[in-house]
């Protein structure tokens, strides 16, 4: 099975790498030539690592970059800098056996995600020179990570420690994030919908904190090349013949009034096939556009996510953008199997970025939801004739529920290697569990008195027992953006219980019941408390228990976790984070991102 990209997409030609810096001690006369090979073989070993673990969203392996020869001073530092520039190395890990001149061999460039990895051996000093760095970095304002194994290991021992693998995966993966993010652009396709003051598009945040541009564009873009026919039309019959073969209609929830007739939904189905398909092409662009003799329109706006308003000025006249939006956010469609292209509904941009960054350190699709409700135990056995919640979600429920923009990968049709259900990369998904999937989901009539215009909304249940992580990004005023992270598990419910649930919202939506993780402490004292103090009206799923991960990218941009239920001892912070406090991680982590300021806040 192909892992490789063959749809339209921003991940292609030269992508950013990652470089490694095997770093030595500079003092020829048996020092130094007593260690070029150990360290030389420690570099070769981690890009190996990397490179083996580590995929761009196109599906291809990362490119690792070693310099051209070991560093012992400032002029193969700056010769291995001149090295990376060219070859578009953005995040630099820098490897060592051995002690090192800190000043003359670091890495000095302010805006590549870095890190240090120093050989835990006792014949040469490497923890000195990890520590002598790392205070050098925090020195000078520019963070960088320290990784160094818990055990001690033998001078010529080839082995890497599963800690010392674990952090250099985790800081690859979001190094790499923050490096596909740069000079990419968030496109807003129309304005606020509805008045969601927490889905305004914040230029400043876009820019300052992520390196990205903000594209805006009127939603009569789409009128405009749906009326003029500015889409291929070839992939238009293929995609509606798909549709039709692959999309099974369930029932229509409207009353009699407000039920629209065969022709009309045929009418929006196949708008909203043109709408998927220009959403996609504005985001990225399309050849094919340019053999139409689109040249401008075939190039797009470099997007890596986006969003589209809809409601009202939109769905009051035209078809809804649900199908557009979860069909774009899932791992396949009519052309096979592809990366998902992240596109918020309610062009709520915080929950865009929310989802770009899930996508970007997993790769794989993510569920746009409201955080709906909170059903306790008590108000559960109440609705549902006294039936008793259990397991994960004994302490109550989260109710994800959104019209368009969860992925169908959400259902959970798709498994691990233990047979759970999960969300995974495009070029781990069979042909058998995308057709799960698609089976998994059914396609309504939206509700006239929410959509006038029409459209189609999706529904399906995620299946239960997932680990999985709600994460939402909030701006404050005064402090700029902060993440909340909630790990948990999807609870799956009796048909019974889900159904009296489920009717008491909207049917024709997708559901997720969630629980987080308690700790017994601060916001994860209780379910109710986590819903309780969520910071907005929406949130984002993605699979796996990757809370870590996100915590350790909001570091390298200088965002802030004010709210979170990750294990101490995987949370993976810059060294400098240190400096301001180690008895409350919390505080500290304000005070960090307050003092170093969002990464491209000085360019």
């Amino acid at each position: 099975m192909s892992s490789k990209q063959t749809s339209p997409t921003v991940f292609q030609g030269d992508l950013p790498k990652i470089g490694i810096r095997p770093t030595i001690d500079g003092r020829l006369g048996g020092v130094r030539e007593s260690l070029e090979e150990q360290t030389m073989n420690l570099a070769q070993r981690v890009a190996e690592l990397i490179s083996s673990n580590v995929r761009y969203p196109n599906g291809q392996s990362v490119e690792v970059v070693i310099a051209d020869s070991c560093i012992g001073g400032v002029a193969e530092a700056t010769a291995c800098d001149d090295q990376f520039r060219k070859q578009n190395v953005a995040v630099s890990l820098t490897v060592t056996p051995c002690w090192c001149y800190g000043s003359e061999t670091m890495d000095m460039d302010p805006l590549r995600p870095k890190a240090v990895f120093g050989f835990n051996g006792t014949e040469r000093p490497g923890a000195v020179y990890l520590a002598a760095v790392l205070a050098g970095h925090t020195q000078k304002g520019i963070p960088a990570f320290g990784i160094y194994g818990r055990d001690v290991q033998n001078a010529g021992d080839a082995k890497m420690p599963a800690d010392v693998q674990a952090k250099i995966l985790d800081f690859a993966r979001c190094g790499l994030a923050v490096a596909l993010m740069r000079g990419k652009a968030y496109l807003s396709m129309g304005g606020t919908s509805m008045g969601i003051a927490g889905s305004m598009v914040d230029f400043t945040f876009w820019e300052k904190w992520l390196g990205m541009r903000v594209e805006d564009i009127d939603m009569s873009e789409f009128i405009g090349r749906m009326n003029k026919g500015q889409y291929d039309q070839a992939e238009y019959e293929k995609a509606l013949a798909w549709v039709k073969e692959s999309c099974p209609e369930g029932d229509d929830y409207n009353g009699d009034s407000g039920k629209r007739s065969r022709e009309q939904l045929d009418s929006e189905w196949s708008d909203c096939v043109k709408m998927a398909l220009i959403a996609r092409d504005l985001m990225v662009g399309n050849p094919k556009l340019a053999e139409m003799g689109l040249k401008e329109q075939s190039h797009g706006h470099q997007a890596i996510a986006s969003g589209f308003q809809g409601q009202r000025q939109w769905t009051d006249h035209f078809p809804n953008g649900d199908f557009m939006e979860a069909i774009l956010n899932t791992s396949f469609d009519w052309n096979g199997k592809r990366a998902p292209y992240i596109v918020a509904t309610e062009n709520d941009a915080l929950n865009a970025a929310t989802m770009l960054f899930g996508h970007l350190l997993t790769n794989t699709g993510q569920v746009f939801a409201d955080l709906r409700t909170y059903w306790s135990p008590e108000a559960v056995a109440s609705a549902c004739d006294g039936y008793k919640l259990e397991g994960a979600g004994a302490d109550g429920l989260l109710h994800l529920i959104n019209s368009g923009p969860a992925t169908l990968d959400g259902t959970g049709e798709q498994t691990d290697s233990d047979g759970k259900p999960t969300m995974k990369p495009f070029w781990e998904i069979t042909d058998q569990e995308v057709d799960k999937c698609l089976k998994a989901t059914t396609w309504h009539p939206s509700i006239t008195e929410y959509f006038p215009g029409g459209g189609m909304s999706t529904r399906y249940r995620t299946r239960g027992g997932m680990p999985a992580t709600m994460t939402r990004i909030n701006l404050v005023a005064g402090l700029g953006p902060a993440i909340q992270i909630a790990e948990g598990f999807t609870v799956e419910l009796p048909d019974s219980a889900h159904d009296i649930l489920d009717q008491r919202t909207n049917p024709t939506w997708p559901t997720t019941w969630f629980a987080p993780t308690l700790t017994g402490k601060g916001a994860f004292t209780s379910t109710y408390d986590v819903m309780n103090r969520w910071g907005a009206n929406h949130c984002v799923m993605t699979a796996g228990h990757v809370g870590h991960l996100f915590i350790t990218l909001a570091s390298i941009l200088r965002i802030p976790v004010y709210m979170h239920n990750v294990a101490e001892d995987r949370v993976f912070r810059p060294s400098a984070w240190n400096a301001f406090g180690t008895d409350n991680a919390e505080s500290a982590d304000f005070r960090a991102c307050e003092n170093f300021g969002p990464l491209y806040g000085r360019v």
